[in-house]
């Protein structure tokens, strides 16, 4: 499949799911079972326990995860314990997680393995970093968890393949809506500001970028807790800059507040967006923009049609309209069985 030698390219990527049993353990073992690990070693990871028989939420089989000879991977000291396959151990990490310390360890043999890596975005990615320094990892692949989209960012990992399917919507029509809009913000474009290499270096609080480059303080430490924006706070802004969470709350006021004045909001990656849609298309609409520091590369889109409930969609239709809707390839794994 293309988006296998496009990851041939990136030394990092991040499988996130939109929903519980979306399909993201199938999207990691159909990535595990055709790299071509003669030329290249790959390390796997997690954040959550990936690889459990049954999932301890819907009490659905899901598909286990099966490793590769010579493949590096990270899990708790308590999962290690009881693993299924014949390793070397590599090293055991610092940091704590509620199963104890992170192993990082090679597969002698192909078998399987239940995940349960890093329990922090920041920690995970010292364990990549230790991964490709330390053990010459080529690639790290990151199985994600419900509702742990910051996976996907850059400053985690290089790539992402984004799954959805059936869990999330029984209707078509909703499915490709909420994850078109997904893919939308991941495709938000990186800003133009000439002052973007300086906003990086902005740890806290909301900034103005004036129409000759300066940068100033909003005097808002949180967009969580401010207690108001009016017109007069940005007049002569050409941009604000959200180092944290873009809000609903805050976006409504910036909308508001702005009037006709096209004004362009910045955040660190599409991973610090917590916006509805229609607030989003709202503040587009009025003349508003939203740009990013750093851009993810979404390098596929798969769909699991089948929801635990029992619930199976067209897939052919789903795919179909996804693609029409995203302009980008869908692809149903289990049902064409691609090759890469």
């Amino acid at each position: 499949m293309p988006f296998v030698r496009e990851l041939l390219k990136y030394d990092s990527i991040s499988i996130v799911g939109l929903e519980k049993n979306t399909g993201k353990t199938e999207c990691l073992n159909y990535l595990i079972k055709r790299l071509p690990l003669d030329i290249m070693t790959v390390a796997v990871s997690s954040i959550g326990v990936d690889g459990e028989r049954r999932d301890q939420v819907t009490r659905s089989s899901k598909p286990e995860i099966l490793l590769r000879d010579g493949m590096l991977f990270g899990t708790s000291e308590q999962h290690y314990r009881s693993r299924r396959v014949t390793s070397e151990l590599l090293d055991i990490g610092d940091e704590r997680t509620s199963l104890g310390r992170v192993v990082t360890a090679r597969a002698l043999c192909g078998g399987k393995i239940l995940l349960s890596g890093p329990s922090s975005t920041a920690s995970l990615r010292r364990w990549m970093d230790n991964a490709i320094k330390n053990h010459n990892a080529d690639l790290c692949i990151i199985d994600g968890a419900l509702s742990r989209m910051s996976l996907a960012s850059p400053v985690v990992s290089k790539s992402m393949i984004l799954a959805t399917g059936a869990a999330l919507s029984a209707n078509i029509k909703t499915l490709v809506a909420k994850t078109a809009f997904v893919v939308g913000l991941v495709n938000i474009p990186v800003t133009k500001i000439a002052a973007k290499k300086i906003l990086e270096t902005k740890d806290n609080g909301v900034w103005s970028i004036g129409e000759n480059g300066d940068i100033t303080p909003l005097g808002i430490s949180s967009v969580l807790s401010y207690d108001k924006l009016d017109s007069s706070t940005i007049s002569g802004t050409k941009a604000v800059f959200i180092s944290g969470a873009l809000t609903d709350r805050f976006l409504n006021t910036v909308c508001r507040e702005s009037g006709d004045k096209e004004i362009e909001l910045i955040v660190r990656d599409f991973t610090k967006i917590f916006v509805t849609p229609l607030n989003y298309n709202t503040f587009l609409k009025r003349g508003g923009k939203i740009s990013v520091l750093k851009k993810s590369k979404l390098l596929a889109v798969c769909v699991n049609p089948t929801a635990p409930d029992g619930t199976r969609l067209d897939s052919d239709k789903l795919c179909h309209e996804l693609e029409k809707e995203i302009g980008l390839p869908v692809y149903d794994i289990i049902k064409n069985e691609y090759e890469a």
